[in-house]
């Protein structure tokens, strides 16, 4: 087929544009493929981050043509117009924020009318994790002209179901983040790179919002420090105000266990953060999936998530990771604890590669390409 990819993609940096990249990469294995870029992602003053680029040594990107401003709705017409004219036979389109519902309802809407395209959405975040009255009302305009969904979580689903029903959804898991992988780095080594010493290690990988619960997993590390000379590394660009962060760090006497490395880091340097733990934490409040997760289970680090969204149903319990309850730094600790006293990681490294392979590439092209066979069967 001739697909066109709807996203962003490099030079932008974070998760969708990782995600989008890695299946332009696995599509073009079978298929010929289009990716069509933004110009401008977010307004300056709307994105919280320092900046929307990605500066890494080694960039992960496929070319792609750069054509659609969301704030600009002339865009909007010239980028449904030029896809158009490559006559795809696929349209693939990532969502993930309803500030992009005019944009890319404005675009399929074009596509619907002037193309026999058919268009599948892939949904990352059905509503957001910080909701807002309208959301609801824009997500329905911008999957009004869709003819299939691609989801990765249960609940998501469900919300979506919600929304658009009688859509035809398929469920699959977020894929694997293997390509932060390059070669074998040993622990000791990764430490000496980063600079942290031998112990017990936790990391927090990943931007930080108060969804994110960052503040259960400090209150669990003082509980867990009771008992063993555990440190946290947090490792990730703050998108809120950091001093409440750095005040509980100081109020509960963890200032010498705690660092952050408060920035976004490339590409390059995932690995060695990665290496260098024990086990990654991702104390959510809310959830729908996370890409933190599968750069966890590329490295064969064992997890702790809590039960909410759809982490539980990527975390297999006692063989790559253990589920606990949301909101809650009590349990996180119990089970830091137990992981560390009883060496559990040792014994789960030899699941991750059987695990991984729920999470392939391919099976969700495969996805892609049954849910376009059915709906251009059923026209």
């Amino acid at each position: 087929m001739r697909i066109c990819l709807v996203g962003p993609a490099w030079p932008y940096r974070g998760g969708i544009s990782h995600y989008n990249t890695c299946l332009a990469k696995e599509l073009l294995k079978r298929h010929e493929v289009d990716v069509v870029n933004f110009s401008r992602l977010y307004p300056d003053f709307l994105f919280p981050g320092k900046t929307q680029y990605d500066g890494s040594a080694s960039a992960h990107a496929v070319p792609s043509i750069r054509l659609i401003d969301s704030i600009n709705p002339l865009t909007w017409l010239r980028a449904g117009f030029r896809i158009a004219k490559l006559r795809p036979d696929l349209v693939i389109v990532q969502w993930w924020h309803p500030f992009f519902a005019p944009a890319l309802s404005k675009i399929c809407m074009i596509l619907r009318t002037f193309s026999r395209a058919k268009i599948i959405m892939i949904c990352h975040n059905v509503i957001p994790h910080e909701r807002s009255a309208a959301d609801r009302l824009l997500a329905r305009l911008a999957f009004a002209p869709v003819h299939g969904f691609v989801v990765q979580s249960r609940g998501d689903a469900a919300d979506l179901a919600g929304i658009r029903r009688g859509a035809r959804i398929v469920a699959r898991p977020h894929p694997v983040y293997d390509f932060f992988r390059t070669g074998d780095l040993g622990r000791d080594e990764a430490r000496e790179m980063i600079g942290e010493p031998d112990g017990p290690l936790v990391l927090f990988f990943g931007y930080i919002r108060a969804y994110k619960g960052l503040d259960h997993l400090i209150r669990a590390m003082s509980l867990l420090r009771e008992k063993r000379e555990a440190r946290l590394l947090v490792v990730g660009e703050f998108y809120e105000d950091r001093s409440r962060y750095d005040e509980l760090v100081n109020g509960l006497g963890l200032s010498g266990a705690v660092r952050f490395v408060d920035r976004y880091v490339g590409n390059e340097e995932v690995q060695p953060y990665f290496a260098a733990s024990d086990i990654v934490v991702l104390p959510y409040n809310s959830a729908t999936q996370s890409g933190i997760v599968q750069i966890a289970m590329a490295f064969h680090r064992p997890m702790i998530v809590t039960d909410v969204g759809g982490l539980a149903e990527t975390v297999s319990e006692g063989r790559t990771g253990f589920v606990v309850k949301a909101g809650d730094p009590a349990a996180i600790a119990e089970r830091l604890e137990a992981f560390f006293r009883d060496d559990l990681g040792a014994g789960m490294e030899r699941f991750f590669d059987e695990e991984m392979r729920r999470f392939a590439w391919s099976g969700l092209t495969e996805a892609i390409e049954a849910l376009h066979a059915d709906i251009a069967g059923g026209r």
